[in-house]
C-alpha cells in the first residue's frame, strides 16, 4: 500500500511540474510583424534571446490586462535577458523592412502560446 501511495504522488507531482522546464527555438519574424510568447494565463518565465539578425529589434512585456511596459532595444548579435511576470506576454517587435531572426532559450513555465501580429 505504501508503494502505491508513493508512485500516487510521485507521479501527481511530475505532472503538476510538466509545465516547468525549458525550450530552445530559432524564430523568424516576418519584416513590421511581431512575435508573441505567452499571450495566455501562465506562471513566469525567464528567455534569454539573442537577435541574430543585422538590425536592431524592440522587445517589451503586454500583461493580459491590458498595456506595455519595459521596452528594450536588441541590437544585432546582443543577447538579453527578459524575467517575464505571470500572465505576461513578451513581445518582440521587427519594425525594418527585412526578415528577423532571434534565438530563445526559455525557461520556467512553458506552457505559452507563440503567435504572430501585424
Amino acid at each position: 500500500m505504501r508503494t502505491k501511495i508513493t508512485t500516487f504522488l510521485l507521479a501527481l507531482t511530475l505532472a503538476s511540474c510538466s509545465v516547468f522546464g525549458s525550450l530552445t527555438s530559432n524564430t523568424t519574424i516576418q519584416p513590421n510583424d511581431s512575435f508573441v510568447l505567452g499571450n495566455n494565463e501562465h506562471g513566469n518565465f525567464k528567455v534569454k534571446l539573442k537577435n541574430v539578425s543585422n538590425h536592431s529589434l524592440k522587445v517589451f512585456m503586454a500583461p493580459l490586462e491590458g498595456g506595455t511596459h519595459s521596452p528594450v532595444t536588441v541590437n544585432p548579435n546582443e543577447s538579453v535577458t527578459v524575467k517575464t511576470e505571470q500572465n505576461t506576454a513578451l513581445i518582440i517587435e521587427n519594425k525594418s523592412n527585412e526578415v528577423a531572426s532571434v534565438d530563445l532559450y526559455v525557461t520556467g513555465d512553458t506552457g505559452l502560446s507563440m503567435g504572430y501580429k501585424k
